[in-house]
């Protein structure tokens, strides 16, 4: 799994990690909270490890999955979480920016899913990659232009590797909606938010757990977009 040491990654870790599995997961910035994430996992999954990883750079990835190859024979479950989000003008986008928000969302998603996948194909066994993207892929947002490019962009990565890859390997994404564990994420009031929202609530770090595990064991889907949005993108 990839940036398990943010709020809502971290979450789906221990979930993870709940159901039996052990973790390898990746931090990119924050030691402190990655040494804590994994000391929680490590109470349910004692085997789980963790490494240093900047997505956005083709070799870290490359690292990653060799030291997680020496740690474990066999993958089950590529989870991508790791993401960048920041607010960016349209006519102020820089190149840096752009880079910044591509690579680390949309390359870093690609070349992690590919390492995954060649492990995946020589398994004598089905599999499973989920990325996780954002609702926003499918709205037009002012000012995240390459925020939200790079997730229509991981949407897309989504359906390509599931054609791709079947029957070996089921590939689908989460698209989470406002979720509680981000305030702030949306500048809109939050009355105004909940006014967009049929279910005329926030979504809850348990609710985007509920689609992983569900995608965790269904075995008759592939290539889909889960929007767990409490209906947002119905207004």
């Amino acid at each position: 799994m990839t940036g398990a040491s943010g709020k809502l990654g971290a979450e789906i870790a221990l979930a993870v990690a709940g159901q039996g599995y052990s973790i390898f997961f990746t931090w990119g910035h924050s030691e402190q909270k990655a040494c804590e994430t994994l000391e929680k996992i490590r109470w349910v999954s004692p085997e789980s490890q963790m490494v240093q990883c900047d997505v956005s750079k083709v070799g870290e990835i490359e690292k990653a999955f060799a030291a997680f190859s020496s740690h474990f024979d066999r993958l089950d479950l590529l989870i991508t979480s790791a993401s960048n989000f920041y607010r960016t003008d349209l006519l102020d986008v820089t190149e840096a920016d752009w880079d910044s928000l591509i690579d680390t969302n949309l390359k870093g998603t690609f070349f992690t899913m590919q390492s995954a996948a060649r492990i995946m194909t020589r398994q004598p066994f089905v599999s499973r990659i989920i990325t996780m993207t954002d609702i926003s892929a499918g709205m037009v947002w002012r000012n995240y232009a390459p925020y939200t490019v790079s997730k229509s962009g991981i949407q897309h990565l989504t359906r390509i590797f599931a054609r791709e890859s079947a029957p070996k390997i089921l590939v689908n994404s989460i698209a989470p909606g406002t979720i509680s564990a981000y305030p702030g994420r949306e500048e809109e009031p939050e009355a105004d938010l909940l006014g967009k929202i049929p279910l005329q609530r926030f979504g809850d770090p348990m609710d985007i757990i509920e689609a992983i595990r569900f995608l965790m064991v269904s075995e008759y889907i592939t290539g889909q977009v889960i929007n767990v949005d409490g209906g947002r993108l119905l207004y």
